[in-house]
């Protein structure tokens, strides 16, 4: 058979589908509200400083971004602190039941983190939204632990994430966040005065090894994970600019 005539594979077939999540109106739309809107909010509203996103210029393609989650300013600080090149098709997990369940939240997530549902009760996942954008070449925010950490400690991960990654045989992004909890507790519905201190510390590109399992692979995300944060908090958390006196 002609190399022509051979019919498209699952994966090829998934890569010409045209949508929300890769088209380039919409990345134009998003670009302009992340970067005229969310990030110069997010920025005033809190002293950030990135860290290592140079280590990032030769990821192309599907990649999986896995981060511990604390806060609500998490996904607009990666999503502010990514090369462009990486952000731009980038699509942020959100929760089904809070982000998915009215028309103007969905709507917001949808425009700001091309967002994709993640049901986090019953028996459905996010794992075949998820591998159906890596297949495409679209990368992914998952945050493994589930939900916000109550304390800014991180939680056990989920497998689920490094699953995704070694299916789909693209890397993980391992991405320390620091001071998040801090300045935008759980429970609260705006960031605290002052600007504090925040920090979005990116690790190398992540694979899994041969012979390592699923939820090796997650814990060894998660251990990287907990030594960029332990590394570089002290130095960040220290950054705190004092509010000015009325």
């Amino acid at each position: 058979m002609p190399l022509s005539s051979r019919p498209a594979g699952p994966r090829s077939a998934a890569k010409r589908l045209h949508d929300r999540f890769n088209s380039p109106y919409q990345a134009v739309a998003r670009f302009l509200a992340q970067r005229a809107l969310l990030k110069p909010l997010i920025w005033s509203l809190t002293s950030v400083t990135v860290i290592r996103s140079e280590k990032l210029k030769e990821v192309k393609g599907g990649f999986v971004v896995i981060a511990n989650h604390s806060s609500h300013l998490d996904t607009p600080l990666i999503v502010g602190s990514l090369p462009r090149p990486l952000a731009r098709y980038l699509a942020a997990g959100a929760a089904a039941d809070y982000f998915f369940n009215v028309w103007w939240r969905r709507g917001l997530t949808a425009l700001f983190f091309n967002a994709f549902p993640v049901r986090r009760t019953g028996t459905e996942t996010s794992s075949t939204s998820a591998r159906s954008l890596l297949m495409r070449g679209i990368p992914v925010l998952i945050f493994p632990e589930g939900t916000r950490s109550k304390d800014g400690e991180l939680g056990r991960f989920k497998p689920g994430a490094a699953a995704l990654a070694a299916a789909c045989d693209v890397p993980c992004i391992p991405v320390a966040l620091i001071g998040a909890h801090i300045a935008h507790p759980r429970g609260t519905n705006w960031p605290r005065p002052g600007r504090l201190p925040v920090g979005v510390v990116f690790g190398d590109p992540l694979r899994v090894a041969e012979g390592e399992s699923k939820g090796d692979f997650a814990e060894r995300t998660r251990q990287e994970i907990v030594r960029l944060r332990d590394l570089h908090s002290a130095d960040i958390l220290g950054r705190h600019t004092r509010p000015r006196q009325k």
